[in-house]
């Protein structure tokens, strides 16, 4: 007798087979929504800040995270808890409602100058090296002929003011790519060597080439966050400095606040 994918009477292959489909494909997803559970969850409540039952079943089981290039392990079953105090406050007392700030946003990282508390230690290439890393540790890098170098240039703010000028660049060794200029602030609005992230700036060429840095006013430049090192940026500090001027996007100037119509 020809095997017509039948087990036996009653009983089809096709079926069989969708419904194993079907099963693994329920499991798939539950798998998934306790794994996406390790970061955000438990919930809680907007207006109070009460953490919402959440219960055991759905919650993901320990893992343990092997951290490469000696960093150790961590053991964790849900991500722990921003707890910093922010400086809002709400503008009404229903659910959804936005929030305001109380002090200078840019300096304390909320809206668009918010930042993750990412780890406090540096990027590294598949070697163990900084991954990101100033120009003067970096023997082989340069800028192509056919671009120009904005060392030595200087760096003009959105109010049209001189901020400093740029002494080096930072470049991502995994990529090849330059991600910051890092400046030195002019003697008149302090000393101090700050990373401007690329995006932010605009190199301009003719009789005085310039970088323009629309995000902040020069006067604003002393105050953006620094590193700890001065030859290595860590995870934390890049979010901040990138929080700092996306916030100045909104906060820099008065005016910023308003509706565009």
């Amino acid at each position: 007798m020809i095997f017509g994918g039948e087990f036996v009477s009653g009983i089809d292959l096709v079926d069989v087979c969708l419904w194993l489909f079907t099963l693994f494909f329920f499991g798939l997803i539950f798998y998934l929504r306790k794994e996406d559970r390790r970061e955000g969850y438990p919930l809680e409540a907007d207006t109070s800040g009460k953490q919402e039952p959440s219960g055991n079943f759905w919650m993901p089981s320990k893992k343990t995270f092997r951290l490469p290039h000696g960093r150790g392990n961590w053991e964790m079953s849900h991500g722990p808890r921003d707890s910093r105090s922010l400086a809002l406050k709400r503008t009404a007392v229903w659910p959804g409602a936005p929030y305001e700030p109380t002090g200078n946003p840019m300096e304390d990282g909320v809206g668009p100058a918010s930042y993750a508390e990412r780890a406090d230690v540096p990027d590294l290439t598949i070697d163990g090296a900084p991954r990101i890393a100033p120009y003067r540790n970096s023997p082989g890098y340069d800028v192509a002929k056919s671009d120009r170098d904005p060392r030595g240039l200087n760096v003009i703010g959105t109010d049209g003011e001189t901020a400093g000028t740029v002494v080096d660049l930072w470049v991502d060794r995994s990529e090849a790519i330059i991600r910051y200029l890092e400046v030195e602030s002019s003697a008149e609005i302090g000393t101090r060597r700050v990373l401007v992230p690329v995006p932010f700036t605009k190199i301009v060429g003719g009789r005085k080439p310039r970088v323009e840095v629309e995000a902040v006013t020069a006067a604003q430049f002393v105050k953006a966050p620094g590193t700890r090192m001065p030859d290595s940026v860590t995870r934390r500090e890049e979010d901040r400095i990138s929080g700092y001027f996306g916030g100045g996007k909104l906060y820099a100037t008065p005016d910023r606040l308003e509706p565009m119509l």
